[in-house]
């Protein structure tokens, strides 16, 4: 019997990418997703619920208490508790603009365990991804297309662009040794005990646990994949993100800063479009169901005519020249 993964994550307002993300991963590999949404406009609440009534996902509300409070820490607090996160045997926080770029085997989940423990010549408990970061590819307005196809624009392979530009996302076995999760990666091991975790980079190289943070280390090897972070999107779509706030540092302005650190378009990668192209028939299948069908359409138009809000708003004019001029 195969070994099973489940992904939880939050989300806001992030309706238009949903499906194109659940049946990426679902074709990687990935059985089950665990969504916590709060304060959702666009529908981004009823296409997890109508993808929960098809047995793809679980849907949480996430709604924060009146004295405010951080979305992501909450849902990954609660996430401990949730049944679904409790019985996978692989888990991982993810986020609805990163993808799993897994370049071995048969650039499945399950290819790249077999890999990574096979190079390690062990199993291993934890397997870390480092940010491939991917901008706005020259894109102004919001497209009903997936995002692998219009942002393919990136970051160089290394060095790194900025600071923020190769943060880590972990895939974990859920057997006891991690007794909190972090949104880069688990976290509450037994004091003393962090020699006994198994903790590999993209190549089945091993690192001392107790040494891992949030980004990727030095000599850290991407020979087995990238996990491609679409962070900014279209000019458009971050001007939706940034007046939707961020999920993790709430006060922080996502602005001029959070671009250019970002926004990173450098040279071009195609290398996720054969496991796109893969996973095509499966966004098909998803966008078949009449009822998700409505509901992607209806996130579409609240995104563009949120973009045309904005446009009138005053105060943001000065920001929208801003990203005009520095849109690659």
């Amino acid at each position: 019997m195969s070994e099973t993964i489940t992904v939880f994550t939050t989300m806001k307002n992030e309706g238009p990418y949903m499906l194109e993300w659940v049946a990426y991963h679902r074709m990687l590999g990935v059985d089950h997703f665990v969504i916590y949404t709060n304060d959702c406009e666009d529908g981004t609440d009823d296409i997890a619920l109508r993808l929960e009534a098809m047995g793809i996902v679980s849907h949480v509300n996430n709604a924060l208490p009146k004295d405010g409070g951080n979305p992501q820490h909450q849902m990954m607090r609660r996430a401990l508790r949730h049944p679904k996160v409790r019985e996978a045997d692989w888990l991982m926080c993810l986020d609805v603009d990163e993808f799993w770029n897994i370049r071995c085997g048969d650039n499945s989940f399950a290819g790249l365990i077999a890999a990574v423990e096979q190079k390690a010549g062990q199993p291993v408990d934890a397997i870390s991804f480092a940010w491939k970061l991917f901008g706005s590819s020259g894109n102004i307005s919001l497209e009903d297309k997936p995002v692998t196809q219009l942002f393919t624009m990136a970051d160089l392979e290394f060095p790194h662009h900025s600071s923020r530009a190769f943060g880590l996302k972990t895939l974990f076995r859920n057997n006891g040794k991690f007794t909190r999760f972090g949104p880069h990666r688990p976290k509450g091991v037994e004091e003393g005990k962090e020699h006994e975790i198994a903790w590999s980079d993209a190549s089945g190289n091993l690192f001392p646990a107790g040494k891992v943070g949030w980004r990727a280390w030095r000599n850290f090897d991407h020979s087995f994949g990238r996990l491609h972070h679409y962070s900014v999107r279209s000019m458009d779509g971050f001007l939706i993100k940034r007046d939707r706030g961020r999920t993790n540092h709430i006060k922080v302005d996502q602005g001029q800063s959070y671009w250019q650190d970002m926004n990173v378009n450098k040279e071009q990668d195609l290398s996720i479009q054969p496991i796109a192209d893969r996973a095509a028939p499966i966004l098909a299948e998803l966008k078949a169901d009449p009822e998700l069908s409505r509901l992607h359409a209806q996130a579409c138009a609240w995104h563009r005519a949120k973009v045309s809000e904005i446009k009138m708003r005053p105060d943001w004019v000065e920001f929208r020249l801003w990203l005009a001029d520095n849109l690659v």
